[in-house]
């Protein structure tokens, strides 16, 4: 008789993570799985600007346009409608409805992107860049961190992110430093900024307004919190990359072979031409463009400059646009063009796609009406607090609610109708639940699979979510314990 022995590791199979397409689905599926198991049940909602009353049960039946605001201590179980498989399978389609919008901007930014790329103006702009931060390139990480931050904090860059991936990893592939350098500046820069809002209309603004305050009232604390923030993540950068720069073996992604077409950036590059450098203009002025016509300056009391409004309709538009105009400068051929930028949208179909399911989590809980069943246990949890717990309880109260509502404005506007009058009760100011909001939403989506602009951005730079996970956690722990302790002060000083 005979036995054939084999290796223990061949009878194995290597645990490899599932993508992030399986990881949002796992997490679609357990929602659904909490519909079955949550009572559903609705506030009665206020009409804003009106006194009208729409109650629990006609909620969802309510088709009109106006945003609705909870009513504090009005939650009433209805009945139950928990969602099946078909339902789980679906909401990804349906979150593809919901963000159609921003699923076409991610497309247009590729073949925009596919169009600058083709021209080399790319390349040689890195190229001249490098050599003009030759042995400096670490300098770089802060003032890049800053930008971002600052456009964070003053009008939400989160998904506007995206586009800026295309101009950062050449940068740091030329500087000698891998692809989770670009990640650090860009995910870590604006999540920083989102999380430390000052003037963030989409996050600060809506919020005050539901909480009836001004939009500057505790804005000190949150300019503390921003350098604080920015400090730490420029420092947790500039030591990883100095370390990766030392030796490459250090990096979290050594051991994965990118297809990397970065690795003919070099400071050797030819000349910048004449050519070059408008297309660079034009690159880099469609961005200008963009943050203008996104900030409501308006709302932000700055009545000398008119505000646009724009969203990602017009950006879309700004994008396109702009890809035509580089197609002209460089003399590009229109069935040339076509093929560009149509190939540079068909790269980035599969993050167009990431983010449809991501959203599809927030349809499945709309669906199964247990969104205000989240709420209600929350405003059970916080209530008699001391001022100190509070707001510290509020805080990771708003995690858990963040997680479920990736959107800032969105968890702006079913919570703090709820959260704010809470805090009279405590004896603190409403501005602290503002800034717990929003630290809380800010900090979950430094990382979260819900946060469609990170998965995004991770699936442009080819970056495994579980590594950027595994690297990140640190700093994202740190962030926690500083936003804690600074919540915690903050509440100590005003009570």
């Amino acid at each position: 008789m005979t036995t054939t022995t084999t290796e223990a590791g061949n009878m194995k199979r290597k645990f490899s993570m599932p993508t992030v397409y399986t990881i949002l689905f796992i997490i679609i599926a357990l929602v659904a799985a909490l519909t079955w198991i949550m009572p559903a049940g609705k506030y009665d909602y206020l009409v804003n600007g009106t006194d009208q009353v729409i109650p629990a049960a006609e909620v969802l039946n309510y088709s009109g346009g106006e945003r609705l605001l909870p009513i504090p201590g009005t939650y009433q179980e209805l009945e139950s409608s928990p969602q099946g498989i078909v339902d789980v399978l679906m909401a990804p389609i349906k979150g593809f409805h919901k963000a159609v919008d921003v699923a076409l901007f991610v497309l247009v930014i590729g073949g925009f992107l596919a169009v600058t790329m083709r021209t080399g103006a790319m390349d040689a702009g890195v190229a001249s860049i490098v050599r003009r931060f030759h042995g400096r390139e670490q300098l770089m990480i802060p003032v890049l961190i800053s930008l971002f931050a600052l456009g964070g904090s003053t009008y939400g860059m989160a998904e506007e992110t995206v586009a800026f991936w295309a101009v950062i990893l050449p940068v740091m592939a030329a500087a000698g430093y891998d692809r989770m350098v670009a990640a650090g500046i860009i995910l870590l820069g604006s999540g920083v900024g989102v999380l430390a809002s000052t003037v963030n209309p989409f996050a600060t603004g809506i919020a005050s307004g539901f909480a009836g305050l001004p939009i500057g009232d505790g804005i000190g604390l949150r300019l503390i919190q921003l350098v604080i923030l920015v400090v730490l993540a420029s420092w947790f950068v500039m030591r990883y990359a100095a370390r990766v720069k030392a030796d490459h073996a250090c990096s979290v992604l050594a051991d994965i072979q990118f297809d990397d077409e970065f690795s003919h950036i070099s400071e050797d590059g030819g000349e910048f031409t004449t050519r070059q450098k408008w297309t660079m203009a034009i690159f880099f002025g469609a961005f200008l463009v963009m943050i203008y016509g996104v900030i409501p300056w308006e709302d932000m009391g700055i009545t000398a400059i008119p505000t646009l409004w724009w969203w990602f309709d017009e950006l879309s538009t700004l994008f396109l646009t702009a890809a035509i105009v580089i197609a002209v400068i460089n003399r590009m051929g229109e069935g040339v063009f076509i093929k560009t930028f149509l190939e540079g949208a068909k790269d980035l179909i599969g993050v167009a796609l990431v983010v449809a399911v991501a959203r599809g989590i927030y349809v499945v809980m709309d669906n199964g009406v247990i969104i205000d069943t989240i709420l209600n246990w929350a405003e059970g949890v916080v209530t008699g607090l001391s001022s100190g717990v509070f707001v510290v309880v509020t805080y990771f109260v708003h995690i858990v609610l963040s997680f479920f509502i990736p959107s800032t404005s969105g968890l702006a506007t079913v919570s703090m109708p709820l959260m704010a009058p809470l805090a009279d009760f405590s004896g603190i100011g409403r501005d602290l639940i503002i800034t717990a909001y929003q630290s809380a939403s800010g900090w979950i989506n430094i990382f979260a699979p819900t946060a469609g602009h990170l998965v995004a951005g991770l699936a442009l730079a080819k970056i495994p979510y579980e590594r950027f996970l595994k690297w990140v956690m640190p700093f994202v722990i740190l962030v926690l314990v500083v936003t804690v302790i600074l919540l915690f002060v903050g509440a100590a000083l005003a009570a």
